[in-house]
């Protein structure tokens, strides 16, 4: 039987929302079957990312060991509220993370005290703040981890960079005018002007989405401006729980060498090295690997049995 054979039982859940300053997060809340307070999985997505593509099938995986999950999308985006759509605002969405916390320790059935952070790309960049900013948290998973800015824009042509920053600045002048959004591409060919254009970005972000999803590939462009000062791997030394790191060798968004070297300064670190690059690891062979990896890492860290 190959691993793709031994499909777990379906998990059951729930549509939630919750409150994130001004606006309303849209959530899927996953519970075990198991009785008692159970553990709880806080997961959300990356640059552009929405909850359905393919953290259904981590959140799965997870609920048949016996966690609870939280899924969510970030204000802005999927089925959450905010206006403009599409905006990709850093702080707001690491707010969101502390709002999505909040609300799964408010939950009866879920344990309080056993809270994990989940996050992928952008978003394992939010879970490693979360997880520094917050000292309950119980243990955090940051999967191909965005961590460093600076070296994320390096590893993009000059010319590309160029684009990018000259869409930002008249999405922020219009922004500032009261003018609607100026858009750009999330992933997009190489030598486009998007915020990915590395060879296997497009196909690979798209090919998370499924085929009933009204997902859109671009944000406002203003992002532009931010990424490449967001340096969340910073915040490593200040993280006092159990953290493991799955970061991918060939990682064309988020450069391996910089996510390890921010990772070996948590005093908790668990790394993992996968040989693939950003996108393969949501699905096949590599999926498998990597979930049974953080199950693995979960059931010593934060049993689902209290």
């Amino acid at each position: 039987m190959t691993p793709q054979d031994r499909k777990p039982p379906r998990a059951e859940r729930i549509d939630v929302t919750f409150s994130s300053g001004k606006e309303t997060c849209a959530a899927w809340l996953y519970r075990p079957a198991s009785m008692g307070p159970a553990p709880v999985i806080v997961m959300a997505h990356g640059l552009g990312g929405v909850k359905e593509m393919r953290l259904d099938a981590f959140a799965e995986r997870f609920v048949a060991e016996g966690y609870a999950c939280l899924v969510f999308d970030y204000r802005h985006f999927g089925a959450s509220t905010g206006e403009p759509r599409q905006l990709l605002d850093i702080k707001s969405q690491i707010a969101d993370w502390a709002a999505a916390v909040r609300f799964a320790r408010s939950i009866p059935e879920l344990d309080p005290e056993r809270v994990v952070v989940w996050g992928t790309s952008f978003g394992g960049g939010h879970a490693i703040l979360t997880a520094a900013n917050d000292a309950r948290i119980a243990a955090a998973i940051a999967q191909c981890p965005f961590t460093d800015g600076l070296a994320a824009l390096q590893a993009v042509p000059l010319r590309t960079s160029a684009r990018v920053t000259a869409r930002a600045v008249r999405d922020t002048i219009g922004h500032l005018l009261g003018r609607s959004p100026v858009m750009i591409p999330t992933s997009g060919p190489p030598g486009s002007t998007a915020l990915m254009t590395a060879p296997d970005a497009m196909p690979g972000y798209l090919a998370l989405v499924p085929g009933a999803s009204s997902f859109e590939n671009q944000v406002a462009a203003r992002v532009g401006l931010a990424i490449g000062l967001h340096t969340p791997g910073r915040a490593t030394p200040r993280i006092t729980c159990p953290i493991l790191f799955a970061i991918c060798e060939t990682d064309s968004v988020a450069p391996a060498s910089a996510a390890q070297r921010h990772a070996t300064k948590a005093p908790e670190r668990e790394i993992r090295l996968y040989p693939e690059g950003h996108f393969d690891i949501y699905v096949g062979e590599a999926f498998e690997r990597v979930v049974a990896d953080q199950i693995e890492f979960l059931s010593r860290h934060v049993p689902a049995a209290s």
